[in-house]
């Protein structure tokens, strides 16, 4: 038999009994949709956590102060203040894993417009890469601010969604003046909307300012606590900036803490961590190497000596909860399968009970010179075509399904085309498997007694 002949006849055995055909095909359809629905759904969840992780900072290193012993107690991280805007210039220009570094300040206070408040979540301060690093320098309204802001530590600042939504309701924010800690600033940004991250923090209840202004205007300095003015700043005199004396000596100088032979610098003259963006997740603990090694060699360490500093990889939190997400798709393909095998046998029991309903056609077929191999291709050849078809019709049920829930639950998914290809690689290996007994059964039948069969 030629194989368009084969593939007519094959057609026409399948349609001569549409019923039994989809009761036979219905088990594939079930499983193959799963498969679709269910990598689609898994995706889709993956993608969610690396973009939540983004928002928080993609591909960041967080580094913050060490902790400290005292008379036997060790305090937590950030017991001693030993990160400065310096160690963050030397992390910028000296290790080659790092596309840019920030430092990071942070402070706290009621925010105030006209008659209305808000206790904002967090206000933080950082240098334009903050910005970029966050992937907040792209605003909803208005102009991040600059690196001339930066420098002039002009009071400048960037609103997230809650707070302008407390504090303005539908009012424009953009050019109007609100108060921290009876402190104006001016607002000159509204960030994109980011929601809830991981942890179920508001990322929209946030002030954005330049590091600079945090430092001398809302930490207990005042307007004249810095010597640098906008027309004669430079970024050494950022770096440096001079604070007044006070009468509190907040750390005193010893021989051996922080540094070995240096005094312990002032708490005006640190920033609370530093923000480094790396080029590739993959080489974080490369990075995480070469910025200890700087950090070490600004801070005097020697090799008996603890680090005085924590590096916080937010990369390996997104290859963490990937995995996870990974694993939990994985177990549910796994049952998707068992539903695909189920739906296989099915097919192999039909076939067989189409191979005893067809003895007497399969005898007159050998009888007018089929040979058993053209009886078994063509047997087999039903039972590809079946699980071809419930494939192509799995596919979009689970195509169906993956777009129902994303719409209805708001469930997150996204296109798998691999899957479909699977679907259909897993079809034709299911039609194989499952109907080549019944095809060798049936080529291996006697005409003879194949024609006297009742």
């Amino acid at each position: 038999m030629k194989f368009v002949s084969l593939i007519k006849t094959c057609i026409r055995a399948i349609i001569r009994n549409p019923m039994r055909t989809s009761l036979t095909i219905l088990g594939i359809i079930i499983g193959i949709a799963a498969v679709i629905a269910m990598m689609e759904i898994g995706r889709g969840s993956t993608e969610q956590i690396k973009s939540q992780i983004a928002s928080m900072g993609a591909n960041t290193l967080n580094i913050f102060p060490g902790s400290i012993t005292r008379g036997g107690i060790r305090t937590g991280a950030g017991g001693r203040a030993t990160l400065t805007p310096g160690d963050c210039e030397a992390i910028a220009r000296e290790c080659r894993t790092v596309v840019r570094a920030t430092p990071v300040v942070r402070s706290g206070g009621q925010v105030v417009y006209g008659n209305a408040n808000w206790n904002a979540g967090s206000i933080e301060g950082g240098t334009v890469d903050y910005l970029k690093i966050r992937d907040l320098y792209d605003t909803e309204l208005g102009n991040p601010y600059s690196e001339a802001d930066v420098l002039a530590a002009r009071r400048v600042c960037l609103l997230g969604q809650t707070i302008v939504k407390e504090l303005f309701g539908m009012e424009n924010p953009i050019g109007k003046d609100i108060r921290v800690k009876n402190v104006t600033f001016k607002v000159i940004g509204v960030l994109k909307k980011k929601g809830a991250n991981m942890m179920g923090r508001d990322q929209d209840d946030i002030v954005i300012m330049p590091w600079t202004t945090i430092r001398s205007r809302l930490q207990g300095l005042g307007s004249e606590g810095t010597t640098i003015s906008s027309s004669t700043t430079t970024a050494e005199n950022v770096r440096l900036l001079t604070f007044p004396t006070s009468s509190v000596n907040y750390y005193a100088t010893t021989e051996k803490e922080p540094y070995s032979g240096v005094p312990h610098p002032r708490r005006f003259k640190t920033i609370n961590n530093i923000m480094v963006e790396i080029a590739n997740p993959e080489q974080s603990q490369a990075c995480i190497a070469e910025i200890s090694s700087v950090l070490r060699a600004r801070h005097r360490l020697s090799e008996e000596d603890d680090d005085d500093f924590r590096i916080w990889d937010s990369a390996e939190i997104s290859r963490v909860m990937s995995s996870t997400s990974e694993v939990m798709t994985s177990l549910l393909l796994v049952v998707a399968m068992i539903s695909l095998v189920v739906g296989g046998v099915g097919i192999m029991n039909i076939m067989m009970v189409s191979v005893t309903e067809r003895t007497r056609e399969i005898g007159l077929r050998m009888a007018v010179g089929a040979r058993p191999r053209d009886i078994m291709w063509q047997f087999l050849l039903e039972a590809v075509l079946l699980c071809l078809f419930g494939g192509a019709i799995g596919i979009i049920v689970g195509r169906s399904a993956s777009m129902i829930v994303s719409s209805v639950l708001h469930w997150p998914t996204a296109t798998a085309p691999e899957a479909m290809v699977l679907a259909v690689a897993v079809s034709v290996a299911i039609g194989c498997i499952f109907g080549w007994y019944p095809a060798w059964k049936a080529s291996k039948m006697d005409p003879i007694d194949a024609l006297r069969h009742e």
